[in-house]
């Protein structure tokens, strides 16, 4: 998975943000919002596992 997937799972205005899970998304659940900011403390393999998780369920 390369580093260019929004979530808002793993944005950095995640807490303040107004408009989450509220945004248009793609086919892949990739949001398309303009404040989108990627939070850096998240990991690429913890966003990995995750959306492995996601999938098994």
């Amino acid at each position: 998975m390369s580093s260019d997937k929004q979530y808002c799972a793993i944005c950095a205005w995640k807490v303040s943000c107004q408009k989450r899970f509220n945004v248009p998304t793609d086919s892949r659940g990739c949001v398309r919002c303009p404040d989108y900011s990627r939070d850096l403390s998240v990991k690429d393999s913890e966003i990995e596992e995750a959306v492995k998780k996601d999938r098994q369920a």
